[in-house]
């Protein structure tokens, strides 16, 4: 507050001139009738007595007036400022707002970040809170004619509202958004906002970005907007500082624990693809910032592990001040708890990912390989392409290579993926076996070639792959990148494949099944086919590298990706990061709820669990668990406890550049809100009136009492 209005609000204080004013008013002292009063010569009398605050009216009408002045001197000066878009010529605005809700926006913003390092409480508002606090402003802008869309930017990015000219709708959106642990999606959500803007009829259509820009790609390319629609991010006080540390992993294998953490640098260290240097971390080299040792070491110095079950602490170990990311083992007492918390000390930037629950035999999704290396190897040597794309990919995923399929379901149930390439058929007791794993929620990469047509009697696929599978020359190079969408970005990269041959199956192969990918001819080139609780994926190529270049494309990478994702979706893996889905093929009966934990780190019991909605989605169940923690799931009666953790890359608080344009003043800006001044204006004139009256009404009854006297 400045001192020009301070001192027009001080004009408040003269509320005491009316109280001094009635206080000393002197009036003529009443007079009684008293006859041997008559008898003494009358004196001119040289005081009389001081009334009290007799009209209470007429002093209360001018006390307000006093104030409603004050506040009249000081309206002009003060500005209480929101956020507005600016309008071109007064035009209406097709506008998409995009709120990060991932959980780098759950950071505290002004002093928070500083009192919760020093172990002090704060009230301070989130970021997620500030940003939904300008996406309020910025719709309450918005004028009949206007379309508003709105987009939220947790991995995957997701579609709140879609365009409407409903101002109730936007704001019963806004109503309904929540903070996440999900990862940052920027670059996703930006591309559905531009979706939902295009063929609008609006000419001016905008893009408003509300987030930290923290998307764990600060080296990206800087955001804008494109020449049809523009990108604004207004808020620079969301954008990401400070430093965090956090729990992205715990598991418990037998008598200790083992909890990965991970401490980020402060954002402001990095900001783009600066010089990175490596750190030694578990024999692998992780890349960091220019600057981030140094900060990073500061968010993890003086603070510790703590394994707690309830109140009581089990174990504990130091953090290292130059940790950056470190697997730390805590020994585990007899006797120890099923349910144990992994917790940090101290406090940081993000309080939400400090701490997590640890799980039993969690561990990597194993995912088994059975591959011949003969017919698979590269001229550089080391394993088959198939190993080394898994291995690049860092899926959190255990490689098994195997020798050959077991024959038993036991030796299958160990594993959540199985990758066969170019198998000479499977024996009846390795299908039976195969079908059982698979029915029960397993997921199987089979890849067709020359050796699966050549299968001897009695060996086959089904009921895996129906039909029979034969191989002969290709017809027609490549396959259709329309029809490849599951691959993502990286399927047009297989419009040249010109494989020597290639697996044709019958149209029996392909009933009850999708085709997520055709030849240049139509024939199928990847099928996925729904078997049971599992799922089976079959591709009519095999990964021979004297056959075809397709294990060494960029869309075979996104293959293994999708894969892998499916084996954890179908509960391969007890542990899945926050935003990504639980795919329940089979079941009737599903039910997920998250198990909430006291501030000691107990279970709240029942009454506090939280049940996370089922949607079905193409005939299949799905749940989608936004926040980290652990979760009980019943299917079809059958209890079991899985882990929701907050993604790695999240905990890095590097932002993202922002282009100039996209911060450019004529896109909009802090505008003050209405001037009260013409309506405190008006009650002055009320005020002017009702004192008038009161006197009038006081001046007829004095000469009253007069006569009557």
């Amino acid at each position: 507050m400045s001192f020009v209005t301070l001192g027009a609000l001080l004009v408040a204080l003269l509320v005491g001139a009316p109280i001094a004013a009635h206080l000393l008013r002197r009036r003529r002292a009443e007079e009684r009738p008293f006859p041997p009063a008559r008898l003494v010569p009358p004196t001119p009398p040289t005081a009389r007595r001081r009334s009290l605050l007799e009209d209470r009216a007429l002093f209360a009408t001018r006390a307000v007036s006093v104030l409603a002045l004050a506040v009249l001197g000081a309206t002009p000066l003060l500005r209480c400022s929101h956020l507005s878009l600016s309008r071109r010529a007064g035009a209406s605005v097709a506008l998409a707002i995009v709120i990060d809700d991932s959980l780098s926006m759950r950071a505290r913003t002004d002093g928070a970040e500083g009192a919760a390092r020093e172990g002090r409480s704060s009230q301070a508002s989130s970021r997620f809170e500030r940003a939904l606090t300008a996406a309020r402003e910025l719709a309450s802008g918005l004028a009949p004619g206007d379309a508003a869309a709105l987009v939220l930017a947790g991995a995957p990015a997701r579609v709140a509202l879609a365009s409407t000219t409903n101002l109730a709708a936007v704001s019963e959106a806004l109503a309904a958004a929540a903070p996440s642990d999900r990862a940052t999606d920027i670059d996703g959500a930006l591309a559905l906002a531009r979706d939902l803007l295009r063929g609008l009829p609006q000419s001016d259509k905008r893009i408003v970005l509300l987030s930290d820009l923290a998307d764990g790609t600060p080296g990206a390319p800087p955001i804008s907007g494109t020449p049809d629609i523009a990108t604004w991010v207004p808020l620079q006080e969301l954008e990401a500082t400070g430093q965090d540390c956090g729990i992205v992993r715990a598991d418990r294998s037998g008598q200790k624990a083992r909890v990965r953490v991970v401490c980020t640098a402060a954002s402001t260290a990095a900001r783009g693809p600066d010089i990175a240097v490596a750190q030694r971390d578990g024999g692998a080299d992780v890349p960091l910032a220019a600057g981030a040792s140094a900060a990073g070491a500061s968010a993890a110095a003086g603070r510790s592990l703590e394994v707690r079950a309830g109140d009581a602490v089990l174990g504990k170990v130091a953090l290292d001040p130059a940790l950056r990311a470190e697997e730390l083992s805590i020994d585990l007492p007899a006797g120890a708890p099923e349910i144990l918390i992994a917790a940090l000390t101290g406090g940081d930037a993000i309080a939400e990912d400090d701490r997590a629950p640890i799980i039993s035999a969690g561990g990597p999704l194993s995912i088994a390989v059975v591959v011949d290396p003969a017919t698979t190897h590269v001229e550089t040597g080391g394993p088959p392409p198939l190993e080394q794309a898994l291995s690049a990919l860092d899926l959190d995923a255990q490689i098994r290579p195997l020798p050959s399929v077991p024959e038993h379901a036991d030796e299958l149930a160990a594993h959540a993926g199985l990758i066969v390439d170019d198998a000479p058929g499977f024996t009846p007791e390795v299908r039976r076996s195969l079908a059982a794993w698979v029915e029960r929620g397993g997921v199987a990469l089979l890849t067709l070639g020359q050796r699966a047509a050549a299968a001897p009697l009695g060996a086959g696929f089904e009921p895996l792959v129906p039909g029979v599978v034969r191989w002969s020359a290709s017809p027609v190079p490549g396959v259709d990148p329309a029809t490849a969408g599951w691959l993502g970005p990286s399927a047009p990269g297989l419009a040249d494949v010109a494989p020597r041959g290639r697996a044709t199956l019958g149209a029996e192969a392909s009933e009850g099944a999708e085709v997520l990918a055709r030849w240049a001819d139509g024939a199928p080139f990847l099928v996925r086919r729904p078997l049971g609780r599992g799922v089976v994926l079959f591709m009519t190529l095999p990964l021979s590298t004297e056959e075809s270049d397709v294990a060494l494309r960029p869309a075979f990478l996104s293959l293994l990706d999708g894969f892998v994702g499916a084996a954890r979706a179908r509960g391969g893996a007890r542990r899945l990061s926050a935003g990504e889905v639980w795919t329940f093929d089979g079941y009737h009966d599903v039910k997920v709820e998250r198990v909430r934990f006291d501030r000691d780190g107990a279970p709240q019991g029942s009454r506090s669990r939280e049940a996370l909605p089922v949607a079905e989605v193409e005939r299949r169940l799905r749940v989608s668990p936004p926040l980290a923690g652990l979760y009980e799931l019943t299917l079809d009666g059958e209890r079991s406890t899985r882990v929701v953790s907050v993604p790695e890359r999240e905990i890095d608080l590097r932002p993202r550049r922002v282009a100039e344009s996209a911060r450019a003043a004529e896109l909009g800006g802090m505008a003050a809100s209405i001037d009260g001044s013409p309506y405190v204006a008006l009650l002055l004139l009320g005020l002017l009136a009702v004192e008038l009256l009161l006197r009038s009404i006081a001046g007829r009854q004095e000469p009253a009492e007069g006569r009557a006297s």
